[in-house]
């Protein structure tokens, strides 16, 4: 038999498995986060029918002579790049702007995927609902006050969304005042009583007012709500006096820490002085017998509440020394007030978002937001190495590289957008021409095995 005829079956072979693959591009043109395929093409061996010869002396060197055999599949490579992104305006849509995939979990069965669309089961798993795989992230963790973080360096696991959970009560540390206090009123005499000082800070009148009063809504470990009030009022040349009161509390002091082993409290002192630079920093805090004038300028304010016999602690956060971060005084309006506090009632989880970075953050019914966990990328170095394990899934191979896991956004790990996901990126035109070329390449093989065919069919006649 004719090594045309052979040549010419193996092209048929393999422009026929060329045209599988562009088949399967097109019918995959919408499926989301696939990776369309190319095939690469490579001729088989060929028969050497004689040497090369080298030069000599009367003739030059002769080439050698081979026939080729036909040709094989040399690769079907996985085109990675990045597919455009749909919106859908589903929070648990997700797509991977850049590299990286999402990592689920069978079992103990890895899959890697960059299909994001994804959904929350009857038990608050991150799932993939066509086939229940589970989302692979870090759950966020309570320190020793009970703040929640995410630790990315941690294992993976499952993530968790509890949906409609409680989030308990948190009790109010903290207390923090910004913004100023007006350095053109006059001073409140020292000789008068609290009902005059009293009508002094709260004048309707701004231009006679000599204070201010500031108040802020607490919370104690059960989430029972106090507001706590400050009176501030000056006092002498850049000097304030800030007096605290807390309603329904008795017990209640201010006590400003001192230096290492001079700390002096005074149970009853309602009282703390601020002191201010000429140019309106704030300087020092004064309880009467303990001042601070370094760092960061703190009271601590200790109080019971009514029917509960436990001292509460509050830091009052005043600024830093010789900064404008905190309270100040300038030549302007009054503006002093209690900015934040870390406080809150119970409440009830309604909704969530995820960030670029894949954090996941809780939203409930008190108004608090906490993050839930992170939704973990894993890149590899080859990952057109992957292999494919169906579901627009794929698993690591011999050639992928192991898994490089992180958070999104770090170390060359793509960032993560809620509410869309990726298409496919198999582009149409391409994928036509292709099919147009694949044609003619089989056309052409199957009229070079008719050819030799024929050959064979007149050498055959050659008898008669």
């Amino acid at each position: 038999m004719m090594r045309s005829l052979y040549a010419g079956v193996s092209g048929l072979k393999n422009h026929q498995i060329r045209m599988d693959v562009v088949s399967n591009n097109i019918s995959n043109v919408n499926t989301t986060g696939f990776k369309s395929e190319r095939v690469n093409f490579q001729d088989m061996i060929s028969q050497l029918m004689a040497g090369a010869a080298e030069p000599r002396d009367n003739v030059g060197g002769v080439n050698p002579k081979q026939v080729g055999l036909g040709s094989m599949v040399a690769s079907i490579d996985k085109l990675m790049h990045q597919g455009a992104l749909q919106t859908t305006g589903k929070n648990t849509d997700i797509a991977v702007g850049g590299e990286g995939f999402f990592i689920l979990k069978d079992g103990n069965k890895q899959f890697f995927t960059r299909a994001g669309a994804f959904d929350v089961d009857k038990n608050g798993l991150l799932v993939n609902p066509a086939n229940g795989m589970k989302v692979q992230g870090w759950n966020a963790q309570a320190d020793a006050n009970g703040n929640r973080f995410v630790n990315p360096a941690g294992d993976i696991d499952d993530i968790i969304i509890p949906l409609y959970s409680k989030e308990a009560a948190k009790e109010t540390s903290f207390v923090r005042f910004q913004s100023n206090l007006n350095s053109a009123v006059p001073a409140v005499p020292t000789a008068a009583t609290d009902s005059e000082r009293y009508k002094m800070i709260t004048d309707p009148d701004p231009s006679r007012r000599r204070g201010h009063i500031t108040s802020i809504v607490v919370y104690d470990d059960q989430g029972q709500q106090q507001t706590l009030k400050m009176y501030m009022w000056k006092s002498d040349d850049n000097r304030w006096t800030a007096s605290v009161a807390v309603t329904g509390a008795d017990a209640l002091s201010v006590d400003v820490p001192g230096a290492q082993g001079q700390n002096t409290a005074v149970p009853g002192n309602t009282r703390i002085t601020l002191g201010f630079s000429p140019d309106g920093r704030i300087t020092s805090v004064n309880d009467g017998t303990d001042t601070s004038n370094q760092g960061n300028l703190n009271a601590i304010l200790s109080f019971r509440s009514a029917g509960n016999p436990a001292v509460r602690n509050i830091e009052l956060r005043l600024g830093e020394a010789g900064t404008v971060g905190g309270v100040t005084q300038f030549s302007s309006s009054f503006t002093t007030k209690a900015v934040e506090q870390d406080g809150y009632t119970m409440g009830y989880m309604e909704g969530f978002s995820i960030d670029p970075s894949g954090t996941i953050t809780g939203v409930y019914s008190n108004g608090v937001s906490q993050p839930l966990g992170q939704i973990a990328l894993a890149n590899f170095t080859n990952p057109e190495g992957l292999t494919k394990a169906g579901d627009t899934n794929y698993v690591v191979s011999n050639n992928s590289g192991d898994a490089l896991i992180g958070a999104a956004g770090v170390a060359g790990l793509g960032t993560l957008n809620a509410g869309f996901l990726e298409m496919s990126n198999v582009d149409l035109a391409d994928q036509f021409t292709d099919m147009i070329v694949t044609q003619r390449g089989f056309q052409a093989n199957s009229k070079s095995i008719t050819t030799s065919d024929q050959m064979i069919q007149e050498l055959l006649g050659l008898k008669r």
